[in-house]
């Protein structure tokens, strides 16, 4: 006999709450598909399981008979899959990532790795942009540019346009493009990144004269505690957009390269690796 293993398990969590409402919670289903599948079930056994209340449920006696079984073997199905869960080695994946990318897309989406890949450990470091894939021992890394570096593997991931932001009492005075000429502008390590906006804006490009930073973070900082103005990868910086820290000024954007998952070209890809590639390409594409 077929046992009707989503049916009892309804069962066993509604006579647990004595209610459907409660049961549906903890199942991730709606009242009325859990009442369905009790129903179902008793039309099955050809006995009522509960007695419908005005408030709530009650367990007949063919439901009290029947609640300590299921009760019983749903906790050791579930103690048996935990067991088999830790005897499964664990493999380690040891992956370096440009700070800006980590902290403005990939932490916020790491739970959902972790929840679809128990098995891997994954081992997770930070860098702006410079890295040493050998000396670091990184299976791979996150970086920033047009995908080409000595001895390596890319795989494309995001791009990341670049476009000007400041404090909210800065860009207050900002009416145009011109008047970034004069503001100070801050700059990262990338020195053409100003004259290449202000090109596509349609200005002659200012003298620049301002900071220089060798992350995104750093600059976004900067800007915010009203520093100047900076060129940011805005898309990795929607919550100080949305909470107000940074105000985006122009639509103007530019392109300058884009995120890649780099490893060593000479080393063989792991089974851990293969998992994060295939999940972040895929949470890539869905943005």
């Amino acid at each position: 006999m077929d046992l009707p293993l989503n049916a009892l398990r309804a069962f066993e969590v509604s006579a647990r709450h004595l209610s459907f409402t409660r049961a549906a919670g903890e199942l991730n289903l709606t009242p009325t598909a859990v009442s369905q599948h009790v129903k179902n079930l008793e039309s099955r056994f050809g006995m009522a399981l509960f007695r419908r209340l005005p408030r709530g449920l009650a367990l007949t006696e063919e439901g009290q008979a029947l609640l300590p079984v299921l009760a019983e073997s749903f906790e050791r199905i579930g103690g048996t899959l935990a067991t088999l869960r830790e005897a499964r080695p664990r493999e380690v994946l040891a992956l370096g990532v440009v700070a800006t990318f980590a902290i403005g897309w990939l932490l916020p989406r790491l739970q959902g790795f972790q929840q679809t890949h128990p098995y891997i450990d994954l081992r997770l470091s930070t860098h702006n942009n410079r890295v040493d894939l050998a000396a670091e021992g990184l299976d791979a890394a996150v970086r920033f540019g047009d995908g080409h570096w000595h001895g390596t593997e890319a795989l494309p991931l995001m791009r990341a346009p670049l476009a000007p932001v400041c404090a909210p009492p800065l860009a207050a005075r900002i009416r145009t493009p011109r008047d970034l000429g004069r503001e100070t502008l801050l700059r990262s390590y990338r020195a053409d990144e100003w004259q290449t906006w202000f090109r596509a804006a349609g200005v002659e490009p200012p003298v620049v004269r301002g900071m220089v930073f060798d992350a995104s973070l750093a600059l976004a900082e900067a800007a915010a505690l009203g520093a100047g103005v900076a060129l940011l990868p805005v898309d990795l910086f929607t919550r100080d957009l949305r909470n107000g820290r940074l105000v985006r000024l122009f639509d103007v954007q530019i392109d300058s390269g884009r995120y890649w998952l780099t490893r060593l070209g000479s080393r063989k890809r792991s089974a851990a690796l293969q998992a994060f590639e295939a999940w972040i390409s895929a949470e890539c594409r869905a943005d």
